[in-house]
């Protein structure tokens, strides 16, 4: 099986960066047309990808072109997010065309929340943005939703919430709708302050903090901090349950990325090829100066073609379900299922 990526980007949102990115990738990859196509378009290209989309269809000469619009883009050799960007990935001679059915459903969504009828049955693994286009067979999807398998392939996932649990789990006390009122104790708030690190009590930063019901679930984030102790969720909690404090910060989250990774690769070995489906909150606008989950992947896995995304959500396969995280980072890793 042959694999690669391309990335173009410009002033304005043309076909021909589709075209451009597509062509670079087959060039990488030694080929002259592909069996399939995964494009990836900024935002830019939202209101009409029709254009880009066949030109990417012409260049790979096959239809099996899927994708959808994301605020960012980015392959194991760069990143976009403040330009019209395209980026692809191509694949071809792959000797096993049968279906892996248990390999996730790749999935793009264009909703404002995960579409219900996605929420249990196949399991999904993919980027929510809302207002998104998408496409699947080179046709963008009037439901704004694409969800497509890759055949001969079959996939291993790893879910990277970036967490860094402050302390025990603590019972939930007083809970009235969104809010929280007493939580370990204490009301909602001083429990907060005493959960973290001293030099962040004074200012709690609430974007940063969240609650867990447990590490394989989506976090609670805090919309606001009130005047009466209490915290206001995007969720509604019940007396007796037993939640942590966790809190996003870099150098944990890189860790995170970096083990799990390393494990992959302890269990499963080197990929074919690995997507990356990411938050705008999470790649270069959190480390800083650049994206370290894709820089562990590169230093992790040397010379694999990577294509990736930032969204507003990430689907994820968890426990039975299909779960929506936030500020997370979902890998997929693909090899050929002849190996």
């Amino acid at each position: 099986m042959k694999a690669a990526s391309g990335l173009a980007y410009g002033p304005r949102p043309t076909p021909e960066l589709a075209a451009e990115a597509v062509g670079s990738a087959l060039t990488k990859a030694g080929l002259e047309r592909a069996e399939h196509v995964i494009l990836l378009l900024s935002h830019e290209f939202m209101r009409h990808p029709n254009p880009a989309v066949l030109a990417a269809a012409r260049t790979a000469g096959c239809l099996q072109v899927s994708g959808a619009t994301a605020n960012g883009l980015f392959t194991e050799e760069g990143w976009q997010l403040d330009q019209p960007t395209a980026a692809a990935l191509v694949i071809a001679d792959n000797a096993t065309a049968m279906t892996v059915l248990d390999a996730p459903l790749i999935s793009f969504s264009g909703h404002g929340t995960l579409p219900y009828d996605w929420q249990d049955g196949p399991a999904r693994a993919g980027l929510l943005e809302a207002d998104a286009a998408a496409w699947t067979h080179g046709r963008v999807a009037g439901n704004a939703c694409a969800e497509f398998r890759l055949p001969g392939l079959r996939s291993r996932h790893v879910l990277s919430p970036g967490l860094r649990r402050l302390g025990d789990a603590l019972p939930v006390e007083l809970s009235e709708n969104y809010e929280l009122r007493r939580i370990g104790g204490h009301s909602a708030v001083d429990s907060l302050r005493r959960a973290l690190p001293p030099e962040l009590r004074e200012f709690p930063p609430l974007h940063h903090i969240v609650l867990l019901r447990s590490p394989d679930e989506p976090a609670i984030a805090i919309l606001s901090a009130n005047a009466d102790g209490s915290l206001t969720l995007a969720a509604e909690l019940e007396a007796g349950e037993m939640l942590s404090w966790a809190i996003r910060q870099p150098l944990a989250a890189e860790q995170e990325m970096r083990q799990l990774l390393q494990a992959a690769a302890d269990t499963g070995g080197q990929p074919d090829f690995g997507l990356m489906f990411s938050c705008i909150g999470r790649g270069p606008l959190f480390y800083g100066n650049d994206d370290r989950d894709r820089q562990s992947f590169r230093e992790q896995f040397p010379q694999t073609p990577l294509l990736g995304a930032y969204g507003s959500g990430q689907i994820a396969p968890v426990g039975g379900l299909n779960r929506l995280f936030h500020n997370s980072v979902i890998t997929l890793l693909f090899e050929s299922a002849d190996v």
